[in-house]
Parts: C-alpha cells; structure tokens; sequence
C-alpha cells in the first residue's frame, strides 16, 4: 500500500511539472471530451483538495481536485480523461460501474463494522459475531475486486480518447499512461490489502474451532 501511494504521488508529480503542447487545461479537456463524445448533461467542477478526483453520477458532475482543473499538464490531462471515461461507461450502462454503485451501502457496512465484530467476538468468544463480521467485510472486498475492472476500462478509454482527439500528441502519451498505470496500482494494492484482512479474520475464525 506504502509502495503504491508513493509511486502514484512520485509520477503524478513528475509529469505534473509537464505542460501539454495544446496547453489545455484539466477542465477544458474534460469539456472537449464530453463534447466530442455528445454528452451535454455532465457538468465540470473545480472541488478541494488534491488528487480528490471524481465522477459524480448522481449529480452529473465530474468534479476535478483545483491542480487538475487549473493545470495543462500531462497528470490533469491524464486524470481529467480518466473521470470521462467513468462518464462514458455511466452513458453506456457499463455493467461492472452499475454493479460496483450498488454495492456502496454493503461495502461501506462491511468496511465499518466487519474488523469490529470480528475482534469483539474474538475478545467475547462469540463464534457467530465473528461470522458475521467476515461476511460483512467480504462484501467489501468484493467491492474493491469489482472497482479493478471499473477503474482500468476508464483509464483505457481515457488514453484512446486523448490520443484519438488529438489532446496529447506523440510521446504526451506515454506520460499520460505512466499517470494512468501508477494510480491503477493503488486500486490493486487496496484489494489485495483487503484480501489479506479477509484472509487473518477467517484464520481466527477457525483458530477458535
């Protein structure tokens, strides 16, 4: 988890400190995306904070951190293209983004209170607690399985599009992939982190046995 944030934040860094050719801007990308693509409902807003990054399908809104929105660097170029690919896969009714939503509420549960009642049954000696906990945080593990495909389609989708477009040109590419596939590594990192939990929860599940 350490190795992943550092490499993310090292090339996002890197390539921040990069300006585009066309010198367009996060914001200004992700409106000529969502032009191009016929998509006239998705509002773009600057938010705080940084690397905060989103798209917000409820609100229709792709919401880009102030140094993406302001910035024409290759990382904003980059970030800005990868939250319209969410966009993109929301029009399309991709099915992994659908399935991954309705698992928010399960996920969020499980992430809570699963670690809790896996270690207040240890403590209390209470095999079901322990169970459920499990189960609970099993739902959240599934969730960060489920985010993989959904992340790595939309960071796909960004560089065809920034390349297809003309947004970046020639090598801006490859440092816009280097953003795409350091930030990726931080989702894989999240779920085999999660796996692992998973895994010492059912150890001491069968330890009592």
């Amino acid at each position: 988890m350490a190795w992943a944030q550092a490499n993310v934040r090292g090339t996002y860094e890197r390539y921040a400190e990069q300006a585009s050719s066309l010198g367009m801007t996060g914001a200004q990308v992700a409106r000529t995306i969502l032009a191009k693509m016929g998509v006239s409902d998705v509002k773009v807003e600057s938010v705080a904070g940084q690397l905060t990054d989103h798209y917000d399908p409820s609100a229709k809104a792709v919401r880009l951190s102030e140094g993406i929105y302001n910035s024409s660097s290759l990382s904003a170029a980059a970030i800005a293209a990868h939250e319209c690919g969410h966009v993109l896969q929301d029009v399309e009714g991709y099915q992994f983004m659908n399935f991954r939503a309705s698992m928010v509420p399960a996920a969020n549960l499980g992430s809570q209170f699963g670690p809790m009642l896996v270690l207040g049954g240890f403590f209390l000696n209470i095999a079901g607690l322990i169970n459920v906990g499990i189960v609970l945080f099993a739902a959240a593990l599934l969730f960060h399985v489920v985010t993989l495909p959904v992340e790595f389609d939309a960071s796909s989708r960004a560089l065809k599009l920034v390349d297809r477009l003309g947004i970046l040109q020639g090598e801006e590419n490859k440092g816009a992939r280097a953003v795409l596939n350091a930030a990726a590594w931080t989702y894989v990192a999240t779920a085999v982190y999660a796996g692992l939990q998973l895994l010492q929860y059912i150890i001491i599940a069968r330890g009592r046995d």
